[in-house]
């Protein structure tokens, strides 16, 4: 079920983010030297994410977040213009929209992604968000309306945010925070804009991809507004779309040599599992059962991978056993790993283990299947093993909550009630939970056990998280 944000935690972020906000940034005394540096946007982009992160429309799936991951370093990895940080996710959500945040954070929606007919789309989509950033255009706002008018800025952005969910929420966030200045913003939005198509167009050509996909995409949500019920879809209300900005884009266009850019299996995998997810399973399989009896797919192979996932959904495991034989034939680490998760949802935990350890010798790399192993090494009661998998893919991983939250339910398995509480603590904390991060490190000292090494760490990693969560409170 597709699920959206709250408005509790719309209130909350519009009152906590102006203060993150007023605290990064210095004084702004003479507005046309004033400027928001690169560590305020990102300390800013941050403090949002906390918020996003924690509610249920983010889409915490390895598979998807490595994919939308992949295709935006290609357009980052070459571009001479980005110099820093990129974190691409996805927000569960059927509306088309995608934003960026402050300090190189960019969104997209599943229903993006789901709308989009070719990597190139998507790519065009990603490829303006990055030149908001690069541009810096938040900063560049910021900086021109001054300290008084942080509040507004912060809210807008807020509101943003909302709207790509719910445009009643999002026009109650616009009201609440700045009535006064929004069309001013939008108008300096609109310059914007034509600058990030023409960064993004760059940023296309140079990653390999067609810039013609952006064009293509802008003139499909224009075409789109006459036929969406309750108006223009998400992406126009937070980017506005005129008959000029798309004449521009084609002008750029023309003055580039023609390339046709197929599509990667990837793109098509991963649009295939977002479509068997949505609804319910009967309707899921229904859609990719049609599909095949119609010949109407972009991707044989993607659409029996669709109907393979529905049909484990519907629990038709016989069926799904029969689909999956053809589709294992083609090489590609995401079928492997539907391929396990069939074999697990079927509970044959024997074969399922045995599915992992063969699939991740082939794509010893691959996080999801990384995961699945981990999984089945800790209903076989292997913990020591999984241990040592998560010590080994920490050193490339320091920041991944779900290896700590792995290795905390590890711990417990093995009755290590201090090691437990301590790394469920830093999985907290690398969601942004400080509160429940100093907790589980409080329970860790009062657990018993331990060296004095151990419990020296853990005693420092309270205090800095104390540190922090007195700082954070301080800017609210």
């Amino acid at each position: 079920m597709v699920q959206r944000l709250f408005l509790p935690l719309l209130l909350l972020v519009l009152l906590c983010v102006p203060r993150v906000l007023a605290q990064a940034l210095p004084e702004l005394g003479d507005v046309s030297a004033a400027a928001i540096t690169p560590a305020d946007e990102r300390r800013l982009g941050e403090s949002i994410m906390r918020e996003i992160r924690r509610d249920p429309s983010y889409l915490d799936d390895p598979e998807v977040a490595d994919y939308v991951n992949s295709l935006g370093s290609r357009l980052t990895v070459r571009s001479d213009a980005v110099r820093q940080e990129f974190e691409f996710f996805v927000i569960q959500d059927p509306q088309i929209n995608a934003f960026a945040l402050p300090g190189g954070f960019i969104g997209i929606n599943t229903g993006l992604l789901l709308a989009a007919q070719s990597e190139s789309e998507v790519a065009g989509v990603l490829g303006h968000e990055v030149a908001h950033v690069t541009q810096r255009h938040i900063a560049r706002m910021i900086g021109q309306q001054g300290q008084n008018q942080l509040l507004s800025i912060a809210a807008l952005a807020v509101a943003i945010l909302a709207a790509r969910s719910n445009s009643q929420v999002g026009e109650a966030a616009v009201a609440f925070g700045q009535a006064g200045i929004v069309q001013s913003q939008l108008n300096f939005t609109r310059d914007n804009e034509r600058e990030a198509d023409r960064i993004g167009l760059q940023l296309l050509e140079s990653a390999g991809l067609d810039p013609r996909g952006m064009a293509v995409f802008f003139e499909r949500l224009q075409r789109a507004t006459r036929i969406y019920e309750g108006g223009a879809p998400s992406y126009l209300r937070t980017h506005p779309l005129t008959f000029e900005r798309i004449a521009d884009i084609q002008n750029r266009i023309e003055g580039m040599p023609y390339r046709q850019v197929p599509d990667s299996l990837d793109f098509q995998l991963i649009r295939a599992k977002l479509r068997a997810e949505t609804g319910s399973p009967r309707d899921a399989v229904a859609f990719f059962e049609a599909s095949f009896a119609e010949r109407k797919f972009l991707s044989e192979t993607a659409s029996r991978y669709g109907l393979v996932a529905s049909l484990i959904r519907a629990r038709d495991f016989a069926r799904a056993r029969t689909e999956i034989v053809p589709l294992r034939k083609t090489a590609n680490p995401i079928i492997e790993n539907l391929a396990c998760q069939l074999v697990d949802a079927a509970e044959d935990a024997t074969n399922a283990l045995k599915c992992y350890q063969d699939a991740r010798r082939a794509y010893p790399g691959y996080r999801a299947l990384f995961y699945g192993h981990v999984e089945q090494l800790l209903r076989a009661r292997q913990p020591a093993v999984v241990l040592q998998m998560i010590d080994n893919r920490m050193q490339t991983q320091p920041s991944d909550a779900r290896l700590y939250r792995l290795q905390a339910r590890a711990y417990a398995a093995q009755g290590n009630s201090l090691q437990q509480h301590r790394a469920q603590g830093e999985a907290y904390f690398r969601n942004g939970q400080l509160g429940l991060a100093v907790e589980q490190m409080q329970i860790a000292l009062k657990a018993g056990g331990g060296d004095f090494y151990q419990l020296s760490a853990i005693e420092a990693r309270l205090r800095e998280f104390r540190r922090l969560l007195l700082e954070q409170e301080r800017k609210r």
